[in-house]
């Protein structure tokens, strides 16, 4: 049963790894492990080399970050059009709510701008 209960609390770590926190990984790591560099990577980083080093095998690939297109103040500005009129349908047709998140829409549509015409 002794050699049973090591390998529930192998299986148990390996489950927890996903839920520690970046310090505790590299704890992990620098403890268990001979990586360098353990200070300058992220979560996703640091997971995939523990469990490379480890040999655990990973069910699900770290999901990585999608590229945004890059949008142009005049898309912004015929997109702004467009929901204003949309707006004004909506309140010839009295509905408050679609108004309201029309609204909203082309506020931060607008806020969008200033930040790419900043830069």
């Amino acid at each position: 049963m002794g050699a049973e209960e090591k390998k529930e609390k192998e299986e148990n770590k390996e489950k927890d790894l996903n839920r520690m926190t970046v310090k505790e990984l590299r704890a992990v790591a620098a403890e268990s492990t001979d990586l360098v560099g353990i200070h300058t990577m992220k979560k996703a980083e640091l997971l995939a080399a523990i469990k490379e080093a480890k040999g655990i095998k990973e069910e699900k690939a770290p999901k990585e970050k999608i590229e945004k297109k890059a949008i142009t103040v005049k898309q912004i500005k015929t997109k702004i059009t467009e929901l204003k009129g949309k707006r004004e349908e909506a309140r010839k047709a009295k509905d408050k709510r679609m108004v309201d998140i029309l609204r909203r829409r082309i506020n931060r549509a607008k806020k969008i701008t200033r930040k790419i015409s900043q830069t």
